[in-house]
């Protein structure tokens, strides 16, 4: 009967989670396939770590092993990410530009190493604390400040700055 209660729980659990892992593991790779791989792989890591997992704290521990094995595949692989050297802004009453912005900020995030794309997407998406990230990422406060920097400083010097109501990072709903 234990295990039928740790299996609603989880499946409790993966269904309110999967779609917001799903959006983070898809910026950290690009890849609609390998995000949904990396979805699975830190679902299964969770399930094997459940009877051990704080309920409060389920979506921390399955986006700390999707970010884990997110770069346990980029040190495999090291995979080139061909980018687009033109970004052409869209007219404001497109219809298309917010989903042409969201193309825009995926690519610009998969020409940062990826220890710089995992701190953003993190800081920045998942609007988690400095001290979040560093805890998520095993690395100093000092590191993940630095690696922010760094990767928003290539990513200014790598596009137009954008209109200030049209901050793609920090409009409402994010990257559905």
């Amino acid at each position: 009967m234990k295990d039928a209660t740790r299996d609603a729980e989880f499946t409790d659990f993966m269904r309110s989670a999967s779609a917001s892992l799903g959006r983070t593991a898809w910026l950290l790779c690009g890849d609609a396939h390998a995000a949904a791989d990396l979805v699975q792989a830190a679902l299964v890591k969770t399930y094997v770590a459940w009877p051990r997992v704080r309920p409060a704290e389920a979506l921390a521990y399955a986006r700390r092993a999707l970010v884990n094995e997110s770069i346990d595949r980029w040190r495999r692989r090291r995979p080139e990410v061909p980018v687009g050297a033109d970004f052409d802004r869209p007219l404001p009453d497109e219809p298309t530009s917010r989903i042409d912005d969201r193309d825009r900020i995926a690519r610009l995030l998969a020409t940062l190493p990826s220890r710089q794309r995992t701190v953003v997407v993190l800081r920045y998406y998942d609007d988690l604390s400095e001290r979040a990230v560093a805890e998520h990422l095993g690395i100093s406060v000092g590191a993940v400040k630095s690696a922010a920097s760094r990767a928003l400083a290539s990513l200014r010097g790598r596009s137009e700055p954008l209109a200030p109501d049209d901050e793609p990072l920090a409009r409402e709903g994010g990257f559905r």
